[in-house]
């Protein structure tokens, strides 16, 4: 009877013990938002779609362009929704900003006559990169605003870890 009280008594202390660690744990992601160890997964997700996108938009595809942004948007908006993946608040600020440029690009590129909306600016600086060329150029300084947007995103979901460069082609010389 004694050997079974005192067990029941060190599994009550263990799981307390075991309740406060975690606890602590949980508590120890950066101020101001969340964290998860599923950002690393999510980060690879994102790097790829937009190396693709840089790739296929510089290569003046327009068609894989359109393709890539359409497989972008959704995850920036579940990143930016905050629900599926639980990330920083200004990464989920910082999607929601990104998914209007995918949204908006995706636009122009089905209808080249459409007028081009006047969207919120970023917090973040755009990066000087070349312009897209022939086709994609109306949307050159939409894409690269989502291509440094997503950069920020990924240094959101990486923390401290240092974010790929772009795989932006070295334009010719004159």
């Amino acid at each position: 009877m004694k050997g079974k009280f005192g067990r029941s008594i060190a599994l009550v202390a263990a799981g307390s013990l075991l309740a406060v660690g975690m606890a602590g744990i949980a508590s120890a992601s950066p101020a101001g938002g969340k964290g998860s160890s599923s950002t690393q997964a999510l980060a690879g997700q994102v790097l790829q779609l937009r190396d693709d996108l840089t790739k296929v938009a510089y290569a003046a595809n327009v068609g894989a362009t359109r393709s890539d942004l359409g497989r972008l948007s959704p995850v920036l908006a579940d990143i930016a929704a905050g629900k599926r993946y639980t990330v920083q608040t200004d990464t989920e600020q910082l999607a929601g900003l990104a998914k209007g440029r995918a949204d908006e690009s995706s636009r122009l590129l089905a209808d080249p006559t459409a007028k081009a909306r006047q969207l919120p600016p970023l917090p973040l600086p755009i990066p000087s990169l070349p312009d897209l060329p022939g086709p994609l150029k109306i949307v050159s300084d939409l894409v690269k605003a989502l291509l440094a947007a997503v950069t920020g995103i990924l240094g959101g979901l990486l923390g401290g870890l240092p974010v790929p460069p772009l795989p932006v082609p070295v334009p010719p010389l004159p």
